[in-house]
């Protein structure tokens, strides 16, 4: 009965909201169910698949290393205005995930579990991903917008890291906002998945308050360091992105 009931419940979520993009005329309704049955089918099958890496700890590191590399996959496909932009994505998400599950379970803030483990992986990696994704594109929309401001100083004899520093910087900055709402309004505007799920499943509210606590500081810190690592690796191109017009100019040597 009660799967009848979430059937029913995700029917009726989804027929609003492509009812609502197809009256807005917004050509994303497709997507919108495309996404939600991806999910349910995903979920599923993690969720069926984590059975065994909880059974079977060493199995958790090919888990991770699936997570990582659809996370890498998925970003650097938003990102066509550059070249091969997969190994820089790949770079700056492990480099991000390093850092913050490398800090947690070293000091350690969590118990040092395969639970806790996958968990917070899976979070630090989707916001890796997200930050890269909206890193890389701000930083594409820049280059082109301000393409005559980058060929100034490089007129002047900049060279292109320092001729496209300065977009590079607030390209970083308003990728981050979304990580940094989150974080600041989290249990005044929100009451984010994990601290609910930490409840539903019995934990005390202390118990799931600091387990949240330590997802947002670390989807923080993941994400910065990622943006900023991406940011540094794109920020410096040799050949600018092409306008919607254009086949792309050198950038400079």
């Amino acid at each position: 009965m009660a799967d009848v009931r979430l059937v029913v419940g995700l029917g009726c979520l989804l027929a609003v909201t492509v009812g609502c993009l197809r009256w807005a005329r917004v050509g994303r309704a497709r997507s919108a169910v495309v996404a939600v049955v991806r999910a349910v089918v995903q979920l599923t099958l993690v969720s069926l698949a984590l059975r065994g890496v909880f059974a079977a700890p060493p199995v958790a590191a090919a888990a991770l290393a699936v997570m990582l590399g659809a996370a890498v996959i998925t970003a650097a496909r938003r990102l066509t205005a550059f070249r091969r932009p997969v190994l820089a994505v790949a770079g700056s998400c492990v480099a991000g995930a390093a850092v913050t599950l490398g800090i947690v379970f070293a000091i350690p803030v969590l118990e040092p579990s395969t639970r806790h483990l996958i968990a917070l992986s899976g979070s630090v990696f989707g916001g890796t991903m997200t930050a890269c994704t909206l890193v890389g594109r701000r930083l594409a929309d820049s280059l082109v917008q301000r393409r005559d401001e980058i060929e100034g100083w490089l007129a002047l004899g900049a060279t292109p890291r320092q001729a496209c520093a300065p977009i590079a910087r607030h390209a970083v900055g308003e990728a981050l906002v979304p990580a940094l709402d989150q974080t600041r309004t989290t249990g005044l505007v929100t009451l984010p998945g994990a601290f609910v799920g930490a409840l539903l499943g019995g934990a005390s509210p202390g118990d799931a308050a600091r387990f949240q606590i330590v997802i947002l500081a670390g989807l923080l810190a993941a994400e910065t360091v990622a943006a900023v690592a991406l940011a540094y690796l794109l920020g410096a191109p040799r050949q600018l992105p092409a306008g919607p017009h254009e086949t792309g100019r050198p950038g400079g040597s």
